[in-house]
């Protein structure tokens, strides 16, 4: 992939914003559980940061996908990973399949606005009793004349409290089931007979809200239906590709970030008389880990290369993502460690990124489910 001088500008333009408009508030939004979403996503809508790919028509920007590569590597770079997460939910997670499948008047209406930073959107798939498993979902809309009528719970959303509408995904068809049947909805969270049932406590990434949601006799329109109905399951399994390569960019960011300042504090902290990047054992592992991150990103970019050539990139998503979670627990392990006693304080940044860094492996498609893909994918069969 070849970066241009405006690839550098951008990536320029993101860091200045990540150093400036975010680092400086991390601690407060994550001792509060919450970041400012409509006010920090505003300011991103002015700087053309959630529209990179979207049609000019809708506010987006018309570039290509290398630009969404520098955008996740930099928004990686922040001091946390609540609002890389949240962020991604809003551009990568929520709204692609609006762009590729929805209707010109829904596009008006909800993706304009959430490019411009206006409105906060969220994805609504996994369940109580479905997540990895997404043919095993339960929330169903009936049809009642022009309208939906839904019922059904949805957990672990990032954004569900702050959310103004949801990419909700749930059974529509009279005999829906299995993977057959399911329809994207765009869901505005304002409707009667929505709530958010009760915001989650997490292990890490505190300041990226996560929420459960019920709907009771919810009622929206049948033309807020992304696409055409009954294709939801196909849909989404499209938009998952993007969730798993914005994950996988976020990642290298947040590594290199990690091991320039796990180098930079080996470089300052002595024991027994010398720097203890002195150590030969500390500097090949970290030279070790700085190898794998730089195999990750150059199989990112063969990923990106693939995907702005219009090829499916399922297997390259997959397996970006796989290694992505298994490398960042590596990386915040050993980062940790190298800290001794100060890093597992949680004054030290290397206790937020130890536990923001765990999710990588579960969210978007957990670690095993990225194995069974990869192996059908293998021919080795289901």
């Amino acid at each position: 992939m070849q970066f241009t001088e405006e690839h550098h500008q951008f990536r320029r333009t993101v860091r200045d914003f990540v150093e400036r408009e975010i680092n400086p508030h991390c601690d407060a939004w994550e001792a509060a559980g919450l970041f400012p979403a409509h006010e920090l996503f505003a300011r991103m809508g002015e700087l053309g940061f959630l529209g990179l790919e979207y049609d000019p028509e809708y506010g987006g920007a018309g570039a290509d996908h290398s630009f969404t590569v520098v955008l996740g590597e930099e928004l990686g770079r922040c001091s946390g990973g609540s609002v890389p997460m949240a962020v991604g939910v809003q551009t990568d997670m929520a709204t692609p399949s609006l762009h590729r499948f929805g209707s010109h008047e829904l596009k008006q209406r909800y993706l304009a606005p959430a490019v411009r930073g206006e409105m906060v959107a969220a994805i609504a798939v996994t369940e109580p009793d479905a997540g990895s498993d997404v043919a095993a979902i339960r929330t169903r809309a009936e049809r009642d004349g022009d309208e939906w009528v839904i019922n059904g719970t949805k957990l672990y959303i990032t954004n569900g409290i702050q959310a103004d509408w949801l990419c909700l995904l749930c059974r529509t068809g009279p005999e829906s089931s299995g993977y057959t049947g399911m329809s994207q909805i765009v869901f505005p969270t304002g409707t009667d007979g929505f709530s958010v049932s009760r915001k989650l406590d997490k292990l890490g990434q505190r300041a990226s809200d996560t929420a459960e949601l019920s709907f009771e006799d919810a009622r929206v329109p049948v033309a807020n239906t992304i696409g055409e109905a009954g294709q939801g399951f196909q849909q989404q399994m499209v938009q998952f590709q993007n969730e798993r390569m914005i994950a996988a960019y976020n990642a290298v960011g947040q590594m290199d970030l990690a091991l320039e300042r796990t180098i930079a504090y080996l470089r300052e902290r002595e024991a027994f008389g010398r720097p203890l990047v002195a150590n030969q054992y500390l500097r090949y592992r970290l030279a070790e880990l700085v190898a794998e991150v730089d195999l990750l990103r150059h199989y990112n970019y063969a990923c990106a290369a693939a995907y702005m050539r219009g090829e499916d990139t399922t297997r390259f998503a997959t397996i970006a993502k796989l290694k992505a979670g298994r490398l960042i627990r590596d990386v915040a392990d050993t980062c940790m460690q190298f800290h001794g006693g100060v890093g597992y304080m949680e004054e030290t940044w290397t206790a937020r990124f130890f536990r923001d860094a765990r999710i990588v492996s579960i969210g978007g498609g957990a670690d095993e489910v990225m194995l069974r893909v990869l192996a059908e994918l293998s021919g080795m069969g289901k």
